[in-house]
């Protein structure tokens, strides 16, 4: 039998780290581990859930594993946690078995046993697991329990093949996880079958490798640049429309400044205003005529002249002086007068 075994390569583990998958059951290390196991001690449902086991509680689940899922991985982590101190074996079945039993699966089974021994749940991976098991199988593995859910599991007869198991009170049932299984993994496949071939020309495939036909295999090319175009065409559109937008938010803005500048020059307060105002003064000024400079030395001069001088023989200003003025006369001057 053809197994692959990958080296891990990795800094130095820290305590409890788990470094490396789990071995196969012909390797040193399981062999190893089911040697030390005193199969002779039988470990009873009630010893197992009281946790006074006097060693490990070796659990066995199996199972085809095609296209680990995360219902592949809770079954595993549930039978690691039936008990405390629990090993778990978990047995995959060949190709040939699975193919013949229950059908083509996707993955081979060298890829199904790398899958499953790189859960972390699990202690040793026995390949090549058998359908049904008997007595000489769980005395040779030193299998304690076995865990399975407890859906009856038939495959073209009515018979549980876990039937003898439960019988015997070795059987500890794990619960399904609803929704998801190989089987539905598969389904959305083949439901969305063109996209997945149109996914994997333009990722390199050929169509001789998707096992598609000449016509089928341009279809899907054409249909592949046809959603290039459109998401092209799409990108384009909201770049246009993103620069529409940062357009008008700029045109806003700039806006916003012209009225502001406009305002600041035309307004009722605004420079442009006030320069008017300043010039139409400056206008007026010029064409007002200025005062009469005479009239205004003359009246200067009113004010700043000295009072006018009297003579001493000034009878005006004395009562009867317009007597003696009206009676004198050249005549009286005469000599023949006198």
């Amino acid at each position: 039998m053809k197994r692959s075994h990958q080296q891990a390569f990795s800094a130095p583990p820290r305590p409890g780290t788990i470094c490396k998958p789990a071995p196969f059951s012909d390797d040193e290390e399981a062999v190893r581990d089911r040697n030390a196991c005193n199969y002779t001690q039988k470990i009873t449902l009630e010893m197992a859930r009281a946790g006074t086991s006097p060693r490990a509680i070796r659990v066995y689940a199996d199972g085809i594993y095609d296209l680990f899922h995360q219902g592949h991985a809770r079954q595993l982590m549930q039978a690691k946690n039936l008990f405390s101190n629990v090993y778990l074996i978990v047995g995959v079945n060949s190709d040939a078995m699975t193919h013949q039993r229950k059908g083509r699966t996707v993955m081979t089974e060298d890829e199904r046993y790398e899958a499953v021994r790189h859960c972390r749940y699990v202690d040793e991976v026995l390949p090549d697991a058998p359908w049904s098991l008997d007595d000489e199988f769980l005395e040779k593995n030193k299998i304690d329990f076995v865990a399975h859910d407890d859906i009856p599991y038939t495959t073209g007869s009515e018979t549980d093949v876990y039937a003898h198991i439960k019988a015997r009170g070795m059987f500890v049932s794990t619960e399904r996880t609803e929704g998801v299984s190989t089987s539905d993994v598969v389904s959305r496949i083949v439901k969305d079958y063109d996209v997945y071939v149109r996914r994997n020309l333009a990722r390199g495939y050929s169509a001789k490798d998707l096992n598609v036909s000449y016509i089928n295999e341009k279809k899907y090319r054409l249909q592949n640049k046809l959603d290039d175009l459109k998401k092209k065409g799409k990108e384009m559109i909201e770049d246009i429309e993103g620069k529409r937008t940062d357009l008008i938010s700029k045109w806003e803005e700039k806006s916003r400044e012209f009225i502001d500048t406009f305002l600041m020059l035309f307004g009722r307060d605004g420079r442009l205003t006030q320069y008017l105002t300043e010039k139409k003064d400056s206008v007026m000024s010029a064409l007002s005529p200025p005062s009469s400079p005479k009239a205004i030395s003359h009246s200067s001069e009113e004010c700043n002249s000295p009072p006018a001088k009297t003579s001493k023989f000034d009878f005006s200003s004395r009562p009867g002086a317009s007597l003696v003025d009206d009676d004198y006369s050249d005549d009286d001057l005469e000599p023949g007068g006198m």
